[in-house]
C-alpha cells in the first residue's frame, strides 16, 4: 500500500473510496462497507464495474485523480493492476488488492500457482442455479402465497405486519435457501398444515411493539394513508399481536428471533445456524 499525500487524506466530513472491480464489484463493496462502517467519518463511493480494458481505466484514473481517496481493487489483468498501483504510488493514494492476501493465504497452504479467474465466483455452476432456484421460491412464497408447497421450503418465517419477513426471505433465498414467509394475524387462522411439516424449519420473527409502531407508520407516511393507522399502528393493538406470535411459536417449539436491534445479514445468519443445526441432528437422528 503506498503512503498517503496531503491530496488524498479525508475532510473531517467525508472521503472518497474508490472500488474498481474486472466483475460485478459485489466482493469490492461488502469489504469496503465492512471496513468503513468501523468509522464515523462516511465514503462517498465511487464504484466501477467490468473494467477490463486500458480505455475503461483511463476513466477510473481520471476519476481518481479528480477525487483522490483510498482504491479498492479485484483485477486479474496483470498489466491493469501494475497500471493502477503505479499510478496510486507515483500519486500518493493509498491502493490495496483485496482478494491478494487471501490468495496468498490459500497458495501457502495448497501450494500450486492459482488461475486467475474473473468473476469466477459467478459462474453458472450448480450453486449458481441453486440460488436461482430458491429466489423463484421464495417470491412464489412470499406473504403467505401458494402455502400448499410449503414443506418444499427449507425455511419458513412467521411474523406480524413489519417484522423483515421479506427482506430476510429474499437474503436467506440469494444464499440458496428456499424461504417461504407467512404473516401473523391474530384474527386469521394459520394455513391448515403448518404445525405438521416436516421438512422446513419455522421460525417467528418478533420485534418490539415500539419498533414495529415505528416502522408502520414511516410506512404509513410513505403510502400517503396516515389516517389508515388506528390498530395497525396502535402501540396497544402491536403488543397484542406480538403476544400473539410469542405464544403461538412457544406452542409448537418453535423458535423465535427478536430482530428488533439485528440487521436483515444478523438474522439470516442466525437463521442459518438454526438451519445447520437441525440439519446436523436430522443427520444423526434421521428417525427423531
Amino acid at each position: 500500500m503506498t503512503g498517503v499525500t496531503d491530496s488524498a487524506r479525508p475532510s473531517e466530513s467525508y472521503y472518497h473510496l474508490h472500488l474498481v472491480s474486472d466483475s460485478t464489484g459485489e466482493t469490492l463493496i461488502s469489504v469496503g462497507r465492512a471496513a468503513a462502517a468501523q468509522y464515523d467519518v462516511k465514503p462517498i463511493e465511487h464504484i466501477y464495474p467490468l473494467v477490463r480494458s486500458h480505455k475503461q481505466l483511463d476513466k477510473v484514473v481520471q476519476a481518481i485523480d479528480e477525487f483522490p481517496g483510498i482504491v479498492l481493487y479485484t483485477l486479474t489483468d496483470p498489466e491493469l493492476r501494475n497500471r493502477l498501483k503505479t499510478y496510486c504510488r507515483d500519486h500518493g493514494v493509498p491502493v490495496l488488492s483485496v482478494l491478494a492476501p487471501v490468495v496468498q493465504l490459500f497458495q501457502a497452504y495448497l501450494g500450486g500457482v492459482p488461475e486467475p479467474r474473473v468473476g469466477g465466483q459467478h459462474q453458472l455452476d450448480g450453486d449458481y442455479f441453486r440460488r436461482i432456484d430458491a429466489m423463484n421460491f421464495t417470491v412464489m412464497h412470499d406473504d403467505g402465497q401458494h402455502v400448499d408447497g410449503l414443506e418444499a421450503a427449507d425455511v419458513v418465517l412467521l411474523g406480524i405486519s413489519r417484522s423483515s419477513k421479506t427482506p430476510t426471505s429474499i437474503y436467506l433465498a440469494n444464499r440458496g435457501i428456499k424461504t417461504a414467509n407467512i404473516p401473523l394475524v391474530p384474527s386469521l387462522p394459520v394455513p391448515p398444515g403448518l404445525a405438521d411439516l416436516k421438512r422446513p424449519l419455522i421460525v417467528g420473527l418478533l420485534a418490539s411493539a415500539d419498533r414495529v409502531v415505528e416502522i408502520r407508520r414511516n410506512r404509513l407516511l410513505g403510502l400517503n394513508a396516515a389516517q389508515a393507522a388506528d390498530a395497525y399502528t396502535d402501540r396497544q393493538s402491536v403488543a397484542e399481536e406480538i403476544a400473539f406470535s410469542r405464544r403461538l411459536c412457544a406452542r409448537h417449539g418453535w423458535p423465535m428471533i427478536d430482530v428488533t436491534r439485528r440487521s436483515i445479514e444478523e438474522t439470516a445468519a442466525a437463521i442459518i445456524a438454526l438451519l445447520q443445526e437441525r440439519r446436523r441432528m436430522l443427520t444423526e437422528n434421521p428417525n427423531g
